[in-house]
């Protein structure tokens, strides 16, 4: 006996209502682009109100770990199709039950979709879970609290039973909330803004401001590889790598010490802001987090925001530190995050940066020099990198740890 498919069960999507239809499409062509690049013979099939990949003889384990990469389910579990044959679905129930060695309780629940099946639905769970408990040591039922509950469909063309429930990477499927521009340093903090981001069914694309010869290469490349572990959860990033050395040198000789990182960050929004234009996205996705460091503050986003009207998403405005070190290790950027190889961020550092700068401020010391020529040859020098999935990618740095 063998898994025949993985059922698909979905979260937030299942209230959609008539956009359901909708998100329901982009999970399955999500699912079929991540399934294709590793296996030949899966196959994602739509049956009404449910979804299966149907294994065709693929490895069913290794075929669940890429499912649980794609957003929108919420949960997942191997199903097992029988004839309706009493003993058949007996012994397919005990096979699904074994497929978690550490379960000690279950429970049994039938449905009987076809009305012509000869055993009805409460004495086919008495019949299931005498069997069970007949062929296995140190298990009970448990109907309230299971470890495992065992879930029996009797349809008009066979019996589908599944058991363990597989958690799911929740949200929506990547693409049906628009688009978001990612500022991606190199840290901890924005790989992980925007893998929630991506949760929440935003498609992303990313900017890094690149200073060579205060940045190097391997900085250059440390993002890239970032963008690398990114893609598995949305199949390629766009990349836009912007030359920034001039306009931050220029910054950092011209405007006051204690002003220079909030002028340097407005600098950041407002070449985000066009490039985003240009790309039609709607919005800006930065990992800042309240109050971490001194441009992070209340005070400092309100005198940074100023320079853009396009919305800046903070999904880890409100985290703990110690929490987004959770997520970065979860989605494996945090050993890539951690190298020593330094962003425009942690250059011409100012010795006591302004924690509480104000608008007005920051537009008077502005106003006080010409940045329109280096911002457009920022702009018009970004470079564009595609970064699609691989499904055998590896880090340029894997080889460090």
């Amino acid at each position: 006996m063998k898994f025949e498919s993985i059922l698909i069960r979905y979260g937030e999507m299942a209230i959609k209502g008539k956009n359901r239809k909708y998100f329901e499409r982009k999970l399955q062509d999500h699912l079929i682009k991540k399934l294709s690049q590793q296996f030949s013979y899966t196959r994602v099939k739509k049956q009404r109100d449910r979804m299966y990949v149907v294994l065709n003889g693929e490895d069913p384990h290794q075929v669940m770990n890429e499912c649980q990469q794609v957003f929108g389910i919420h949960s997942l579990s191997f199903a097992v199709k029988v004839e309706k044959d009493e003993q058949l679905i007996k012994d397919a129930a005990l096979f699904a039950f074994k497929d978690d060695p550490d379960a000690e309780t279950f429970k049994v629940s039938s449905r009987r979709a076809d009305k012509s099946f000869q055993i009805g639905s409460q004495d086919l769970n008495y019949k299931v879970g005498g069997h069970i408990l007949a062929n296995t040591d140190g298990v009970t039922v448990d109907v309230h609290n299971p470890d495992v509950e065992i879930k029996i469909e009797v349809r008009n063309d066979a019996a589908y039973i599944t058991a363990k429930d597989y958690p799911g990477a929740g949200g929506f499927p990547v693409g049906t909330s628009g688009q978001s521009l990612l500022m991606l340093s190199g840290g901890i903090d924005s790989p992980v803004a925007g893998y929630l981001m991506m949760k929440r069914g935003v498609q992303l694309e990313a900017i890094h401001f690149h200073s060579p010869p205060f940045t190097s290469d391997r900085a250059k490349q440390k993002v890239l590889d970032l963008a690398g572990k990114l893609s598995k959860y949305c199949q390629r990033i766009n990349v836009h790598i912007v030359p920034f050395t001039d306009l931050q040198q220029k910054i950092h000789q011209q405007i006051p010490e204690g002003y220079s990182m909030t002028v340097m960050r407005r600098m950041m929004l407002r070449i985000s802001e066009r490039i985003a234009a240009e790309r039609e996205i709607l919005s800006m996705t930065t990992g800042e987090s309240l109050g971490q460091v001194a441009s992070q503050t209340m005070e400092s986003m309100n005198a940074i925001n100023e320079v853009t009207n396009f919305p800046v998403l903070r999904p880890l405005a409100a985290m703990d530190k110690l929490d987004i070190i959770d997520i970065s290790r979860k989605i494996d950027t945090y050993s890539i995050s951690t190298l020593p190889y330094e962003d425009c961020c942690t250059i011409f550092v100012p010795k006591a940066p302004k924690t509480k700068p104000t608008r007005e401020n920051a537009s008077y010391y502005e106003s006080n020099v010409d940045f329109s020529k280096e911002l457009d040859e920022a702009v018009d020098q970004t470079q564009i990198i595609e970064i699609k999935h691989e499904k055998n990618f590896d880090s340029e740095f894997e080889n460090l740890f």
